[in-house]
């Protein structure tokens, strides 16, 4: 009987398999529902803070992430009601036991982000159309 079951198991595909980062999946999947972003940049950095005092008898291993987002839904507003549309996305997730307990954003607008890239590439002495090509 323990036979068949590992058999069965073994010949799911691949897709069906359990994630091995079903939190940052979630995230992924609400902010690009909710915000269209042309950037999306989710980095877990969970393993640089698993040594604080407040993650001691945590078992996840998605807890801290930065991300960067570059979506037109932000256009015209300040970077605390940026924020407070991602907060809200990602509500069920910061409260759940073992859920996001740090995030760092990093919100923008396309004009925003191209004007970045700009500043970046004036500064190096590159022009913009230089930095694209290679990117």
């Amino acid at each position: 009987m323990l036979r068949r079951s590992v058999l069965s198991f073994t010949r799911r595909p691949l897709s069906t398999m359990a994630s091995q980062t079903p939190m940052e999946d979630t995230m992924r999947t609400k902010i690009t529902e909710a915000l269209r972003p042309s950037t999306l940049e989710i980095h877990n950095d969970s393993h640089l803070h698993s040594h604080h005092k407040a993650m001691a008898g945590s078992t996840s291993q998605e807890t801290h992430f930065r991300v960067v987002i570059t979506s037109e839904a932000f256009k015209s507003k300040m970077q605390p009601a940026r924020h407070r549309m991602v907060y809200a996305l990602l509500k069920e997730e910061m409260a759940r036991e073992g859920g996001i307990h740090a995030l760092q954003l990093r919100t923008r607008t396309l004009d925003e982000e191209t004007k970045q890239a700009e500043r970046e590439a004036a500064e190096k002495g590159e022009s913009i159309d230089a930095k694209v090509d290679t990117a």
